[in-house]
C-alpha cells in the first residue's frame, strides 16, 4: 500500500473527526465548518511533520526524548534552587516567563547534546551500565541479484570472512523469480541458481537472513531502489555490477564489488618464480604449450608442446598486463632424465 494512500485516509479521518466534534454540543452546531477546517488543518500539520521527519530514525527520536527529559530535570533544579526567592510575588508573569525560558533552553541543549552523542557516552551519565544489542552483528549486508546468482557471497559467509545480517529486498526476490520463470533456458538456470543460493544462505546459522519488505515506491529502477534502501538501512551493498558500484560511490553508499575483490586477492606471480603447471593445449607459436593457474591466469610455456596433458615445472620469465587480465610467459623447467625431458 502506498504511503500517500494512508496519509489521505488519515486526513479524511481528521476532517470527519473535526465535524464530529461540532456535533457534541448544541452551541457548536453553527460552527461546524470551523471545526471541520480545524480537523483538516490538524491532519495537514501532522502529515507535513511526518514528511519533515522522514529521515529521523528511532534512535535519534529516543536520544532526543532522553535529552529533553534530562534538560527539563536540570531546568527544574534551577527553578527550585532558590534563585527566585527575592522576586516580588506579585510579578508572577515575569517569573513564569523566566521559568519558561529556562525549561526551553535546557530542554533544547539536552536534545542537541543527546543527538550528537553516541551510545558509549551514556555510560558517563549512568555509571556501570552499558546498553548492548542482543544481535551482536551490526553489519547489514544488502545483496543484489547479480551477487546472489554468482554464489561466491555464500562461500565468503560460510568461511566467516563476512559477518552480519544478510538482507535481501523483496523486489530482488521477485526479480529472481521472474528470471527463474524465464523462457530462455540460460536465464532460467541463472534464476534457479540464485534461488538455490538464497536457500543455502538461509541454512547457514552463522548469519541471519532477512527478506526486507520495502518496495521503495518513489523509485522505479531496481538499482535506484537498492541505493535508496542501502542509505536508509546504513547497509553495505554487495554487487557484481560495475555501474551500480560507481553510482553507489557517487552517492556515498558503502559497497563491495566481488569481482574487484577477487581481482585484488589473486596470487601474485613474479618473474623467476617456479610453478607446477599442467599443459592443456598448444600455443600460437611453434613449440609453445598453454596452461592455466588456479585463478584462471593464462601461462604460455616455451618448448612445452610435447608435454600437453602432463604437469611439469615451469619458470616464469615475464608478465604481460592485457585488458582481459594478466598473461604470463614461462620456460619449461625439465631436468634431464625425467620422463618428459627432450
Amino acid at each position: 500500500m502506498s504511503l500517500w494512500v494512508v496519509r489521505i485516509a488519515f486526513l479524511i479521518v481528521c476532517t470527519l473527526g473535526g465535524f464530529a466534534v461540532s456535533q457534541v454540543r448544541p452551541e457548536w452546531l453553527e460552527a461546524g465548518r470551523f471545526w471541520t477546517l480545524i480537523g483538516l488543518g490538524l491532519g495537514g500539520i501532522l502529515i507535513a511533520l511526518d514528511e519533515m521527519l522522514k529521515g529521523f530514525s528511532l534512535r535519534a527520536f529516543s536520544a532526543a526524548t532522553f535529552g529533553l527529559l534530562l534538560g527539563f530535570a536540570v531546568g527544574w533544579m534551577f527553578d527550585n534552587s532558590g534563585l527566585f526567592i527575592g522576586m516580588d510575588k506579585d510579578d508572577e508573569v515575569t517569573r513564569g516567563l523566566i521559568r519558561l525560558g529556562i525549561f526551553i533552553s535546557f530542554g533544547y541543549i539536552g536534545m542537541i547534546m543527546a543527538m550528537r552523542s553516541n551510545k558509549e557516552d551514556f555510560s558517563l551519565i549512568i555509571p556501570y551500565v552499558r546498553f548492548s544489542r542482543e544481535n551482536k552483528p551490526e553489519n547489514i549486508l544488502l545483496l543484489d541479484t547479480s551477487v546472489i546468482i554468482d554464489g561466491r557471497i555464500a562461500d565468503l559467509i560460510e568461511a566467516r570472512f563476512l559477518e552480519g545480517i544478510v538482507v535481501v529486498p523483496s523486489f530482488i526476490l521477485k526479480e529472481l523469480q521472474l528470471i527463474a520463470d524465464s523462457a530462455d533456458p540460460l536465464r532460467r538456470a541463472r534464476g534457479r541458481r540464485g534461488l538455490d543460493m538464497l536457500a543455502r544462505l538461509q541454512r547457514n546459522k552463522a548469519n541471519e537472513v532477512k527478506i526486507h519488505d520495502a518496495e521503495v515506491p518513489e523509485e522505479t529502477e531496481t538499482d535506484a531502489k537498492l541505493i535508496r534502501l542501502a542509505k536508509s538501512l546504513h547497509a553495505c551493498l554487495y554487487t557484481n555490477d560495475h555501474n551500480l558500484g560507481k553510482v553507489a560511490e557517487l552517492q556515498s553508499v558503502k559497497h563491495v564489488n566481488l569481482n574487484e575483490l577477487a581481482a585484488a586477492l589473486k596470487p601474485v606471480i613474479l618473474p623467476g618464480e617456479v610453478l607446477t603447471l599442467k599443459i592443456v593445449r598448444e600455443g600460437k607459436d611453434k613449440g609453445q604449450g598453454v596452461g592455466y593457474l588456479s585463478d584462471g591466469t593464462l601461462v604460455v610455456v616455451n618448448n612445452a608442446q610435447k608435454f600437453i596433458g602432463h604437469s611439469i615445472e615451469v619458470q616464469v620469465i615475464s608478465l604481460l598486463q592485457s585488458p582481459t587480465g594478466t598473461m604470463a610467459f614461462a620456460d619449461a623447467k625439465v631436468t634431464p632424465g625425467t620422463p618428459y625431458a627432450p
